[in-house]
This record gives structure tokens, sequence and C-alpha cells, in this order.
């Protein structure tokens, strides 16, 4: 059986001797949990790929303890440091131009220019990360393609033997992955992935993003059939048919609510919650009412799209 640690200074002494080694430990993050390991090592970046069942051609998330840590990392420009000044701790990931000898396992980049950085808000991974004093590749502690976990037994039951070790940090409180922005080096930026930090709030502090569409991938999330339930998901539904689990929302009750008041925020935060509810329950089939496309509800939106796909 996966050991559970405590949330406390003991389970945050044997997380990080564990990291230390070369390990795979799932954190507890502000956003969900991640699969950790240090992210200088290639064996145990591989370890990450080999227990997600990941495609190697998709990068991963470093999580850094701040600013002095991404600077031995990453390329950081004026918007970086405005960015991570204003948003850090949070659930904003920026992908920067990669440092030549940036000391990262070439497998956590994918081949890839451009490294993806994170500094996480919550107390747990802030402080191993801290005592361990290294940067962490961190995806969502569950298999490829699938659910993540926003509580310790999401990722028990997804990875089962595969992690060493799960910090018990409760609940995720935000429960919605990180907003992913790419900062390019001609000046503009491109959001590549929806998160709790919407497309208004970055417009108001480094512009309007480019142009250009990304044809690649260069973050997590990007791929179109992805935080699947292992059913068929009917999205915008009014009501579930007898063979459904409905996932309700405001006025659409269902088998459970992502929020009863019609609140956004409880609803990205229960998301994953309902559908691992969904994927548990004997109905061979999904339903989801409608989600308001505005604010978060537009990252709601796209999990629920990548999910349906």
């Amino acid at each position: 059986m996966t050991t559970i640690l405590p949330g406390n200074k003991g389970g945050i002494a044997q997380a990080v001797a564990l990291l230390r080694e070369g390990r795979l430990v799932a954190l507890p993050t502000e956003t969900v949990y991640g699969l950790a390991a240090r992210a200088d090592s290639e064996e145990a970046v591989a370890a990450i790929y080999r227990a997600k069942g990941r495609p190697s051609f998709n990068p991963l998330i470093v999580h850094v303890s701040g600013l002095e840590m991404a600077q031995k990392l990453a390329v950081i420009d004026e918007r970086a440091e405005r960015l991570a000044d204003i948003l850090w701790p949070g659930p904003l990931t920026l992908v920067l131009p990669l440092k030549d000898e940036a000391p990262v396992a070439p497998a956590v980049t994918a081949g890839l220019p451009t490294i993806a950085l994170r500094m996480p808000a919550h107390p747990l991974a802030r402080a191993v990360i801290a005592q361990l004093d290294l940067p962490l590749a961190a995806p969502s502690a569950n298999r490829s393609m699938g659910v993540s976990p926003t509580r310790p037994e999401h990722v028990a039951g997804s990875l089962g033997e595969g992690v060493d070790a799960i910090l018990d940090g409760g609940e995720c409180e935000r429960g919605l992955e990180s907003t992913i922005v790419a900062l390019r080096e001609t000046g503009g930026w491109n959001l590549l992935r929806e998160g709790p930090v919407t497309r208004e709030e970055l417009c108001d502090l480094i512009g309007t993003p480019a142009d250009e569409d990304v044809d690649r991938i260069e973050a997590p999330g990007q791929m179109v059939r992805h935080y699947s339930p292992g059913k068929p998901v009917r999205l915008d539904a009014s009501e579930g048919a007898e063979d459904e689990f409905l996932i309700g929302f405001g006025a659409i009750a269902g088998d459970c609510s992502l929020s009863e008041g019609g609140d956004l925020a409880q609803a990205a935060a229960r998301l994953y919650a309902c559908l691992h509810l969904a994927a548990a329950s004997p109905k061979p089939r999904i339903a989801v009412a409608p989600i308001l496309p505005e604010g978060i509800g537009a990252a709601i939106n796209d999990r629920l799209r990548r999910a349906a796909a």
C-alpha cells in the first residue's frame, strides 16, 4: 500500500527525504495534487512518466520556491517579474525561455527551448520545496488523460503503488489546474491553458495576447482528449437520461452538484470530485449541466470539453 504521510513537520521531513533519494511523492497544492520528483534527475523524471503512462512529448511543470530559484532555470523578463510579483505564489504557470545549462533533466521540457514554472501557494508544497531546496517536476498525480486528483484517495485510486508516498493536505482549495501563459521573446504572449487566473486579469497586467495560434504541445492540458473519466460525457444537459450520472449546476440539481448556488469558484473546486463520483457510479454515461462561460467558467468548460472528447 502507498504510504500516506501526515501533513505536519514529520510528514514534510519524510517527503523531503524520499524526494532527495529520487522517489515519487504526491504533494498537495492549491490547485490539484502533483506527482513530484526532483527535476534535475533523469531517473526520477522517468519514474513520473512511467507512473502516469504519460506521452514523452508532453512537458512537465516545474515547481519552484520563488523567483530566485526560477531565475536559475529560465530567462526572466520584466513581464515575468511583474506576473510573479503579483500572482505568485498561486495558480499561474509561466512558460519561459529555458536558460543555458539549466539544471533540469531533458525530459522535463520534452526537448523544447522553454520551461514551465510555477510557485505553488499550498503551505505543505512550499515547505517541501524550501527544505529540499531543489525545483520539483510535478504534473497532476493521476494516470495520463485521467481525472485530476483533489484528495489523497483520488491519488491512491489512480496511481496505486506507482507513487511512493502521498503527503496528506486534505482537499485542494481551488480544484482546477493552474492557468498557463507562454511569454514570447518577441514580446507577445499566449494563453496555453485556461485556469483560475483569467484571460482578463492577464490582459490587465501585460496587455493583449499575441494573434498567432499555438500548434504544438508546450504545456500540460493542451491535448484534445484529457481529464477523461473513462465514460462518454454529454455537455450542456438540462436533465439526465436514465443511464446517465448527471452533474448539476445551479438550478439543475443532478446526482451531485458543482454548486447549488451557481458559484463558479465553488464549481471549479468541485469539478474533479464530481467527475470522480461519476466515474465510480454504476451508470455508464455522464451528463453535465451548462456552465456559464464567464471568468473561471471558461476554464471549467475547457476541462469539460476535453473530458468529453
